[in-house]
């Protein structure tokens, strides 16, 4: 089966988020159910530098009013269509903000000519690849159906997956005139509330939508988690999966990882100790028993992380520590950086993003708090799982589905991986710290825990198969 995914990132190329490590993780782990993916990207500085000799296989004279090439590379194990458009790729800043935090106010346009392209391509645009099925992520890519279905061409089935719904891709209506598409389109699929949404617009569209775990998938038919999408959702219900993510094994490995000081196994616990004390000199930690509290996140609201500066105390008092790496909202990022201020050796923040520091976090920390208010699925606790440092999580969406809570019958059948709590409240998380500490201090269930959570199978083995499976499916109905 050939499959285009059209996605606007994808690791190692370019990543703000998890969305990233799912693009360039699925296509690998699809490979293996016999499923050839090409992945269609915008032609970032980051990409268009990694990539060695792209093949130009086609040209759009006019996308939207831009001159645009579609390039072809392969890069680690990736097949690549890069949308080669200077005009709206080429520039300093991020994949959606500029360099000071705006966002571009052309990003209707940038993502609109990236799933129009999408469309083209599926209608046969270029020879020699003809997709049974294409594949789109979030917002950003959402139009690819939209096209698809307003286009004179052979109808090829579609996915969209929802890596969070809280980001929509909404811009006024005035814009709708400038994407080429035929006037009834607007009632049809684009209109919300007298605005463009593209996300819901692809939702109305695609002929299945997926989300990243079995309970988001429940969670937006709610108002509570729905973003005001809750009844588009519910009028597809019956289209909709949940597939929860998995992780690149091969990334994210304690025991061939190269860029801990100690690599280690399940069986190789006392080797964490290196890591450990590599933490406590790069975050200026004091060096004692105490266990290790890491956050590795976006600081906002979502994650919960507004939360935080309420328990610190409760960490600091009973002798734990707490690194940072993030960034995010300001008021959250100054009431972090006060703490640390307050707390010299025992609270310590590194503000930004830093992969490899966030490797080195999951290797040497005892825990990793998630206390999100809604996560479609998380990746950082399946790195924690993989890495014997114990997720700490909100019980909402993935996080329920890939946490087993160490309370007495888990932990007495020997299946529990971590702790959970609800509702998001700071007493609830205090209560969740204390919980922990006591669990940290038992010599015989601690390791056990740890030992638990790495045997989890994060990878996209079983998450993979799945997905062929629902590919298999649309193709077959022969749409």
């Amino acid at each position: 089966m050939k499959v285009l995914s059209v996605a606007s990132e994808i690791y190692p190329l370019i990543k703000t988020g998890g969305l990233a490590d799912v693009a360039g993780a699925l296509p690998i782990a699809l490979a293996a159910h016999g499923v050839e993916t090409k992945t269609l990207i915008p032609g970032y500085p980051a990409v268009m530098k990694a990539v060695k000799k792209p093949k130009k296989v086609h040209e759009f004279p006019d996308l939207l009013g831009e001159h645009a090439n579609l390039l072809q590379a392969s890069h680690e194990g990736l097949e690549l269509l890069i949308l080669d458009i200077p005009a709206l790729y080429l520039r300093t800043g991020g994949p959606y903000l500029d360099s000071l935090g705006r966002d571009y106010p052309d990003n209707w346009k940038r993502f609109a000519a990236l799933s129009k392209a999408g469309a083209e391509f599926a209608a046969g645009a270029v020879a020699g690849f003809q997709p049974d099925l294409v594949h789109v992520h979030d917002w950003q890519a959402a139009l690819t159906p939209v096209y698809m279905r307003y286009a004179e061409a052979p109808e090829v089935p579609s996915l969209i997956t929802i890596h969070n719904i809280a980001f929509q891709g909404q811009f006024g209506g005035e814009l709708f005139a400038s994407l080429g598409l035929p006037s009834h389109a607007w009632h049809e699929a684009l209109e919300y509330y007298g605005t463009i949404s593209y996300l819901k617009s692809g939702l109305m569209t695609a002929h299945a939508l997926s989300t990243v775990s079995p309970s988001y998938a429940e969670e937006i038919l709610t108002p509570e988690f729905g973003m005001g999408l809750e009844g588009v959702i519910a009028s597809r219900s019956a289209d909709l999966y949940g597939i929860v993510n998995g992780i690149d094994a091969d990334v994210w490995n304690p025991a061939r990882d190269t860029l801990l000081p100690a690599t280690y196994s399940a069986t190789q616990l006392k080797k964490r100790e290196r890591n450990r004390r590599a933490m406590v000199e790069r975050f200026g930690l004091h060096d004692d028993d105490g266990p290790i509290f890491c956050v590795i996140s976006r600081l906002t609201w979502q994650k919960g992380l507004d939360l935080l500066h309420e328990v610190v105390h409760d960490i600091v008092r009973g002798g734990g520590k707490l690194a940072i790496l993030g960034s995010g909202d300001g008021g959250i990022e100054a009431t972090l950086q006060a703490a640390a201020s307050q707390n010299p050796g025992r609270v310590a923040m590194v503000l930004g993003y830093d992969e490899d520091l966030s490797h080195l976090m999951q290797a040497g920390s005892d825990i990793i708090l998630v206390p999100s208010r809604f996560e479609p699925c998380g990746l950082t606790q399946l790195y924690a799982l993989r890495y014997g440092c114990v997720p700490l999580v909100a019980r909402t969406g993935g996080l329920a589905d890939t946490i087993i809570d160490a309370n007495e019958a888990a932990l007495a059948a020997g299946v529990a991986t971590g702790v959970q709590f609800a509702p998001v409240t700071a007493e609830a998380l205090r209560r969740a710290i204390q919980r922990t500490m006591r669990l940290y201090r038992d010599e015989r269930l601690w390791p056990q825990l740890q030992k638990q959570g790495m045997k989890s199978d994060v990878s996209w083995t079983r998450s993979g198969a799945t997905y062929a499976e629902l590919y298999q499916r649309l193709v077959s109905k022969g749409l």
